[in-house]
């Protein structure tokens, strides 16, 4: 595996808060990095500039 996209899931018509969701996927890339060296880019797929920008707070987050 060389690359890896994660969507925002459920976050659109099922309602799950996009705070919640982005958490989870930044906690379930973080496990895949770790478990695949091999992983060189990781693409997280949002629905709208309100959901990316949920994404740039917790990545912050993350980094910080």
């Amino acid at each position: 595996i060389r690359s890896l996209a994660f969507p925002s899931i459920s976050t659109g018509i099922f309602g799950y808060p996009i705070a919640d969701a982005a958490d989870v996927a930044i906690a379930t890339v973080r496990q895949a990095l770790s478990e695949q060296s091999s992983i060189g880019e990781v693409i997280f797929c949002c629905f709208s500039d309100e959901d990316l920008a949920v994404y740039e707070v917790a990545l912050g987050r993350e980094v910080a």
